[in-house]
């Protein structure tokens, strides 16, 4: 028999495991003819590029995620292929993922993923996105990680390694800047440096640095009027020379425009460049692209070497080598038992309980969780607890196994119970059937007034010993949803008016709000419990029952500032939000004035006391947050600092609270914010049970990006660690120096 080294002998290096990667790239780059080159760096059809036939390279399968893997289409068209063994797991989206304030959840978010895809014969997974809240009004926010970058970059980085554990990249999106749904490839940024770098980019460099992202996705908007899907500074000196990125740079679907900037400005892999697909002697659309045969063109008439085409190549084979060559990849699962879980475990963990006051009338006691084994009425109103939010939004919508609705989760966790559950629609949004080919199930037609659906609402709520009013935004344009930023801070489909109405003849009342984003609740002094439940994914109902009922003790803590007007946040109060259009109409200037005054940052500068604070999220139980105990009084710029604080669970139930360390530059030569998150650390405690938490800060946690220098700086000083259980909520301050 032939020897493993001598059959590695025999295979020509490119294909011998037993050699070095780079090598093996340099091999497999060196036998490329110049029209294989160019084939790997444009897609071949709406999701996949191709790889290298004649020497075994299969192709590559992308597809958006990032909250499931989104069904297939077909091969040149943006329609349902009509597949049966399509359908996935949908996971909580983004903000909610953030909201659990646990790392650990987002490993387990990414490895589930990263399973669902390897069963698909996907390689690369769209996602996820780090781009910052700057305002309620984004319509994509509900894809992203919040306002804080901090927060943004310790989720980010487990998800992209769980996810990558499974031999699927990570694409890492969008890349940078994309806060505008509206016009959203003609906004021209004009930020400062110290915004740029302190704020939006933080999550980015935490996921290539400390995650060591596969792939980042280009955004569609400008910055220093470059597109950023070939932008050099972003691009060529910040991603590549600065961070150290090994690999691929891909477009935004439609996100390239020009070829000598995509050729020099850093972009890799282009997809989803509009073609007609009708030009004269072309048989193939994709040849259109703008790094196909017009990028060949260039080369053959000398005005480019190949110089830069092989360094696109040699990242896009190391990307193959990480996905498609690897032949050790483990064995991938849709829809299995253990997706399902950790659906319902994020869900569970990410719903944040903003208000649950004591009310005269029940004992003094608080409405929430409600008492499964107490015989009650239970009126359910609202659109949203019949209404599928895995379907729509743009690029993230889903078709899933199945999706358990609210109304349905309530049902189920009292169906061997003497309550009842009773459901009025209330109000009428959206009664869209279908999105991209996808039913939304139960059908939302309906013919009564706004009139008659109040009036039976409030009828039933007469008779309820409890109303739980499932609301907020949905999936359709101008709300949650790609492509349109809302439009209005306001509820819409007449909500606050319903609600006044059920409060006027039953305070009895839970209000659910369904949304990526924060919203105007004038109501908010009047209704004893709110729940911040987002778009849950699968096992959103019985998520949501979970909580409800007491099954599950929320946890969730708000990734962004919830303000009580849009005026609060400082993109609106400075009219900084949308850009203005220039004279020739073709392009937006958009500028950040509020710099790095950014949601919780803005609030603390102007003493505005938000409706609910960042970090904000209450228990059915209680906690003590003890003393602070530092490791050291003061610290150099290589060391690092440690403070220990003790927290006990002093009520009743098992519950988690997350422990949270903003610092404070006393003195600065420069402007700094109020405070920033640091460090932060959820426990779980059983009833009267005590724990050490370490929070550790290094240099960094100290630092401001330095215009003049063009660097971060660490000025030497006193400081103070200030220590909470939300950013309004700081208990225990603790002074120490950097020598």
């Amino acid at each position: 028999m032939m020897t493993a080294s001598a059959q590695a002998q025999q295979l020509p290096k490119y294909l011998d495991e037993t050699v070095p990667v780079e090598q093996r790239i340099d091999d497999a780059l060196s036998r490329m003819t110049l029209d294989e080159k160019i084939a790997v760096i444009h897609a071949q059809s709406k999701f996949s590029s191709p790889g290298v036939k004649r020497l075994g390279f299969p192709d590559l399968w992308t597809d958006d995620g990032p909250h499931g893997v989104r069904p297939d289409v077909l091969w040149d068209e943006w329609v349902q292929a009509g597949q049966t063994n399509d359908s996935c797991v949908a996971f909580p989206a983004l903000t909610c993922l953030a909201a659990t304030w646990n790392p650990a959840m987002a490993s387990l978010y990414g490895t589930s993923l990263g399973e669902e895809a390897l069963y698909r014969n996907k390689s690369v997974i769209l996602g996820p996105g780090v781009n910052i809240n700057r305002t309620p009004l984004g319509g994509r926010n509900f894809e992203y990680m919040g306002e804080d970058p901090y927060l943004a970059s310790q989720m980010v980085v487990p998800y992209v390694q769980g996810l990558q554990s499974k031999g699927v990249a990570s694409c890492v999106k969008h890349y940078a800047l994309n806060n505008d749904e509206e016009y959203r490839h003609q906004v021209n940024v004009i930020i400062s440096d110290r915004a740029l770098h302190e704020i939006y980019l933080p999550a980015f460099r935490a996921a290539v640095q400390q995650g060591g992202a596969w792939a980042i996705m280009g955004a569609y908007n400008l910055y220093k009027n470059q597109h950023n899907c070939h932008n050099n500074i972003l691009l060529n000196k910040i991603l590549k020379q600065d961070w150290g990125f090994d690999g691929v740079v891909i477009s935004d679907w439609g996100g390239c425009h020009n070829t000598e900037e995509a050729v020099t400005n850093g972009l890799d892999l282009e997809f989803g460049t509009w073609t007609d697909g009708l030009k004269m002697g072309r048989t193939n659309a994709y040849d259109s692209y703008h790094m196909a045969v017009a990028y060949k063109q260039l080369i053959q008439e000398g005005k480019f070497t190949t110089k830069e085409l092989d360094e696109k190549v040699r990242r896009v084979l190391r990307l193959f080598y990480r996905t498609t060559m690897n032949r050790h990849k483990p064995y991938g699962f849709l829809c299995s038992e253990a997706h399902y879980d950790a659906a319902r475990k994020i869900a569970q963990e990410g719903i944040v309980l903003l208000k649950n006051e004591k009310i005269k009338g029940l004992k003094n006691e608080t409405l929430l969780p409600l008492d499964k084994s107490k015989q009650q009425r239970i009126l359910v109103v609202g659109e949203n607890a019949i209404k599928m939010m895995t379907v729509g939004g743009g690029s993230s919508s889903l078709k899933v196994q199945h999706e358990i609705l609210p109304l349905d989760g309530l049902t189920s966790a009292l169906s061997r119970q003497t309550s009842t559950i009773d459901y009025a629609r209330g109000y009428v949004g959206d009664t869209i059937q279908s999105f991209d080919g996808v039913t939304v199930g139960r059908s939302l037609r309906e013919t009564r007034s706004k009139a008659e659906l109040i009036a039976e609402a409030v009828e039933k709520a007469k008779q309820a010993d409890v109303v739980i009013f499932f609301g907020g935004l949905n999936k359709s344009d101008f709300q949650d949803c790609e492509g349109h930023d809302r439009k209005q801070y306001e509820l819409p489909y007449g909500q606050n008016e319903l609600i006044e109405a059920l409060l006027a003849v039953n305070p009895r009342l839970v209000y659910v709000n369904i949304s990526g984003n924060a919203v105007a609740m004038p109501f908010a002094n009047k209704v004893p419990a709110i729940l911040q439940a987002w778009f849950l994914g699968s096992e959103a109902g019985n998520a949501i029952a979970d909580v409800l009922f007491g099954e599950a003790n929320p946890s969730g803590k708000l990734p962004y500032t919830w303000y009580q007007r849009l005026d609060d946040c400082g993109a609106h109060a400075l009219k900084a939000f949308p850009g203005i259009w220039r004279d020739d109409y073709k392009i937006i200037d958009e500028e950040y004035k509020e710099g790095i005054y950014v949601g919780y940052r803005w609030a603390d500068k102007k003493k505005i006391r938000p409706l609910f604070a960042f970090g904000h999220g209450l228990s059915y139980t209680t906690f003590k947050i003890g003393k602070p105990v530092a490791d050291k009084k003061q610290m150099t710029a290589d060391e690092k600092f440690s403070f220990t604080i003790n927290v006990t669970n002093t009520g009743s139930r098992a519950g988690a609270e997350t422990v949270q360390l903003y610092v404070s530059d006393k003195k600065a030569s420069v402007d700094r914010p109020v405070k920033e998150l640091k460090a932060f650390q959820k426990v779980f405690l059983q009833p009267g049970e005590s724990r050490d938490v370490t929070l550790t800060i290094a240099r960094d946690a100290l630092s401001f990006y330095d215009e003049v220098k063009g660097q971060w700086t660490a000025e030497p000083g006193q400081f103070e660690a200030l220590i909470g259980t939300a950013s309004d909520r700081i208990m225990e301050k603790c002074s120490f120096e950097l020598k």
